[in-house]
């Protein structure tokens, strides 16, 4: 698989390791990495940080510019995280790009909800995950790793589908 021309989407509910498995995977890729999260409006992470979950107009110029930042890196390739929770979002993230590939990290509500009570200074209160659970439409045309192995196991079982959808 040619990775410098295809944009790669690292996506789940908050806690389930985006951000760690698209920097191991875009070190293992040679391509650049960009966190989502990063790209949020500070009135999307204020209301967030209330606990508050975002609505589909909140999520709406976020996910245009994450759409923008894909068509910027188009030419060279990136891993970019977010949550992508439905399908209309990954229609967004897609549009005007050719060659795009969502990976969906999948891990069950008590596993992410433990990391998510370990993890320290994310604007992401924990009472939101189940908000996340209820909006998440698992995609069908995606790369789909459990998030219970190491994040190394992770990375290496998405380049072996990676590899595999290639060929077949």
């Amino acid at each position: 698989m040619d990775k410098n021309d295809h944009i790669f989407f690292v996506m789940g509910v908050s806690g389930s390791g985006k951000t760690t498995i698209g920097k191991l995977l875009a070190e293992k890729l040679g391509i650049s990495f960009f966190d989502g999260d990063g790209y949020h409006p500070e009135a999307n992470v204020e209301k967030m940080a209330h606990g508050h979950p975002l609505n589909d107009d909140d999520r709406k110029g976020w996910l245009e510019r994450l759409n923008e930042l894909a068509k910027e890196h188009s030419d060279k390739g990136a891993v970019i995280a977010c949550s992508a929770l439905k399908s209309k979002y990954r229609k967004l993230l897609r549009k005007g790009l050719d060659r795009i590939q969502f990976v969906y990290l999948e891990g069950s509500f008590e596993l992410i909800s433990k990391r998510l009570a370990d993890r320290k200074g994310h604007f992401m209160p924990p009472e939101l995950l189940r908000s996340q659970f209820e909006a998440l439409e698992i995609p069908v045309h995606a790369v789909s790793v459990s998030i219970a192995a190491t994040p190394p196991e992770i990375v290496a079982d998405i380049m072996k589908q990676l590899n595999q959808n290639h060929r077949g």
